[in-house]
């Protein structure tokens, strides 16, 4: 029996190259890694329950600053003494401050 014919290694050739692809994408996206992750549930949770809490903090310093700039503008507005906007931004002011 004769050794493989050229249309034969031309496809294991291109059979190799996609699995050489295949496998430099799953070491790319940590893949086996995601998938121990997968089985251990109880580390899983634990990330997940520590990312959660580092969003939510993250997102509520976030909106405090935000509305801390806000309010530090409304306020320089004010002073400004703006005839129509004025009145209207100094109650919101009150309004903020009065719930703070």
């Amino acid at each position: 029996m004769a050794g493989p014919s050229k249309p034969d290694e031309f496809l294991l050739n291109r059979l190799n190259r996609k699995v050489g692809r295949l496998l430099a994408e799953i070491d790319k996206y940590n893949l086996a890694e995601y998938m121990e992750l997968l089985n251990n549930p109880l580390r899983f949770f634990w990330l997940n329950l520590l990312g959660g809490i580092g969003r939510g903090v993250g997102a509520a310093l976030g909106a405090t600053i935000v509305a801390a700039v806000v309010i530090s503008v409304l306020r320089r507005l004010v002073v400004l003494n703006l005839p129509i906007i004025g009145d209207y931004i100094a109650e919101l002011v009150q309004i903020v401050q009065r719930n703070m």
